[in-house]
């Protein structure tokens, strides 16, 4: 396992921040296809400009993909409502994307091997 990413911890993959109107993608995983990462700052980037607040997408210690918002105390704007409906819309829209992207990160980063599971 690389010394970028420690057993046990969350590694966040993207992001978004509302407040500073800037976009992250963890480079450590620039293998993936550019396509995906394109759709992955759409993602990102149209959440914020609905809801608000700060969004990332991080894969949790086994390989799951987890999606965090978080806010501003005084953010009066921040939408937590369609938060939760946005994060249930993707997660609908895009469950193919979101598999493909936990089985990429337990092959290529926490060395599983898949097709023992089988």
């Amino acid at each position: 396992m690389s010394d970028t990413f420690r057993r046990g911890e969350k590694v966040v993959l993207c992001g978004a921040n509302a407040y500073e109107k800037k976009y992250y993608f963890n480079e450590a995983f620039k293998g993936i296809p550019q396509s995906v990462q394109d759709e992955l700052h759409i993602i990102c980037v149209l959440f914020t400009e609905e809801v608000g607040g700060i969004f990332t997408i991080v894969f949790e210690p086994d390989g799951t993909l987890a999606f965090e918002t978080d806010a501003a105390e005084d953010d009066v704007l921040y939408d937590e409502i369609s938060s939760g409906l946005l994060i249930g819309e993707i997660r609908r829209t895009r469950q193919e994307m979101l598999e493909s992207l936990s089985l990429y990160y337990r092959v290529f980063i926490l060395h599983e091997d898949v097709w023992e599971e089988e």
